[in-house]
């Protein structure tokens, strides 16, 4: 039986993977638990449903106009890479969202506040006062949605 520690951990280093993607789980012959984006064809893989966790975040310095705006702030810390990443930053566009992006690799300013925020993966999606790690539709909507 897999502990619960280590299926979080898959869950959150999964997040990384193309979002349109779906997580399956399945025993192999020998009863051992795996989890992939591609269950073997004589497998009887069982579809995960993974929820984005949403927590408060610690405070950061203010974005480079020198004061967060009083509508709410939205910031990503993303990769190229990152399907999340792409996923959420379409969202934002289509919906009009403005939002400003720091990607991890490649700026100084995203690998420190990464840092700083203790980042274990991305995106990293800050909404005022909020965190949220990942991305989903009805998480970020809960956050942004808010007050």
């Amino acid at each position: 039986m897999i502990g619960r520690g280590i299926l979080i951990f898959f869950c959150t280093t999964l997040t990384a993977f193309d979002a349109g993607a779906e997580i399956y789980t399945w025993k192999d012959a020998k009863g051992r638990t795996h989890f992939g984006d591609k269950p073997p064809a004589q497998s009887q893989a069982k579809t995960l449903d993974l929820q984005i966790n949403t927590i408060s975040r610690p405070e950061i310095e203010p974005l480079e106009n020198g004061s967060l705006s009083s509508r709410k702030q939205v910031v990503i810390y993303s990769t190229e890479w990152c399907g999340a990443c792409r996923k959420a930053k379409g969202y934002f566009k289509q919906k009009q969202i403005p939002y400003k992006e720091y990607d991890v690799e490649k700026s100084a300013k995203g690998r420190q506040d990464y840092a700083r925020l203790k980042g274990r993966g991305v995106p990293i999606i800050l909404v005022g006062n909020q965190r949220m790690n990942g991305f989903s539709v009805s998480g970020f909507e809960s956050i942004y949605l808010a007050r």
